[in-house]
């Protein structure tokens, strides 16, 4: 076949494209495996970084942070029916996914979607770490709109189920040197101590548009704002007030204050 042929220079197009994809292909299968164990430590790093386990001050190598990650007490919340359910396994459950299929969420009211998700979940994979028989705190996802993304992060809070023991945004996509400071460790410091609740369980916490008077009536609820993010710092507000509102996680918390989780009963 002449070189000039114009089948042979389809045969040859035709090869290299079954080739390449092939190779493509393979790669996707062999990667993987790599891609969903980084995730994996991803997540454990930043749900581990509010547990209050780790040492201050030292690197915790990859295996051992998976290690730590796997030995938490991880249970799957119902959150429309405020309690745990055993019947799906929490460390595999993915709760972006679920938030697109019709049968494992639901529609949030429009008068209720503070945090502009349209649809959440109806089950949420939370972590309970322990002192001794104790809980010491309990950790739980939450994500909401942004000015220009979406905020995905993890909270955790102290057994009275209003104060704030933590806060991390693991994913966010805001303005650069402004809107993403949200992700800044001595900005989030701030959440620590601070209420979600006032005495008859209206969420109240909030993310104000300078610095908080300390001697404020709403100093126990405030954190600090964040010059020039305004719009930023309301949409954090915002899906801290769904997500801890009678839509969210208000009825399991509600129910665990009531009826304490017990060490070693539903957890994995």
């Amino acid at each position: 076949m002449s070189n000039d042929s114009p089948l042979k220079a389809l045969i040859v197009v035709l090869l290299t494209a079954l080739v390449c994809s092939t190779l493509v292909s393979a790669a996707v299968v062999v990667l993987r495996p790599i891609q969903i164990n980084n995730q994996l430590l991803d997540r454990s790093r930043n749900i581990m970084a509010l547990t209050g386990l780790l040492p201050a001050g030292e690197t915790v190598e990859d295996e051992t942070m998976l290690e730590l990650f796997r030995s938490l007490d991880t249970r799957m919340a119902d959150i429309d029916e405020g309690h745990f359910d055993e019947s799906i396994d929490p460390l595999t459950f993915d709760m972006r996914r679920a938030a697109n299929d019709p049968d494992l969420s639901t529609a949030v009211p429009a008068g209720s979607d503070l945090a502009k998700i349209g649809r959440r979940s109806r089950y949420a994979p939370v972590y309970i770490v322990w002192d001794g028989d104790e809980m010491d705190r309990l950790i739980l996802p939450v994500r909401g709109a942004g000015m220009w993304s979406m905020l995905y992060g993890y909270i955790a809070i102290e057994p009275d189920m209003s104060t704030i023991a933590g806060m991390t945004f693991y994913e966010q996509n805001e303005t650069p040197g402004l809107g993403d400071q949200i992700a800044a460790p001595q900005w989030l410091a701030g959440w620590r101590g601070k209420e979600l609740y006032d005495h008859v369980g209206t969420p109240l916490f909030a993310v104000a548009e300078g610095e908080v008077d300390p001697s404020s009536a709403q100093a126990a609820y405030h954190v600090d704002g964040i010059t020039g993010a305004t719009v930023t710092g309301n949409a954090v507000t915002a899906l801290i007030r769904y997500w801890f509102g009678p839509h969210g996680y208000q009825p399991l918390l509600d129910e665990l204050k009531n009826n304490p989780p017990v060490r070693g009963e539903g957890g994995s």
